[in-house]
């Protein structure tokens, strides 16, 4: 044998042993990265979700509204336009801002955990 082949050989045990710790450690990094991106994608999407304004409220203004042109109508009273559905609530800088944050740590969790995904599929 030349020293050459000699030298591929030893260079290929070496570089795949050194691939192999390589993969190992940082593939059980990215397999936290994932555990923990979900876990907390999960709980920030239950906060953005109780953020959200109820759905009663408005469903409840309409009833109300839909009962009082029944009333209306069956006595012959005229109807108007007064009628309206309430104002959407109005938020604060600080709700807003909290959202604001709340949707962009969802939006980078969630860019963590298909980063990692793109590792450990390399």
């Amino acid at each position: 044998k030349d020293e050459r082949s000699r030298f591929w050989t030893v260079y290929q045990k070496v570089a795949s042993q050194h691939d192999d710790e390589f993969l190992e450690q940082y593939g059980g990094d990215m397999d936290i990265v994932l555990i923990f991106s979900g876990l907390f994608s999960a709980v920030n999407t239950a906060f953005i979700a109780t953020m959200e304004p109820s759905d009663a409220t408005t469903t409840d203004a309409l009833l109300t509204q839909i009962i009082t042109l029944m009333v209306m109508n069956s006595h012959g009273t005229p109807i108007t336009d007064t009628y309206l559905l309430p104002a959407p609530p109005a938020y604060s800088n600080g709700q807003i801002w909290f959202q604001t944050l709340a949707y962009a740590s969802l939006s980078f969790s969630l860019l963590a955990a298909f980063g990692a995904v793109l590792g450990k599929q390399w």
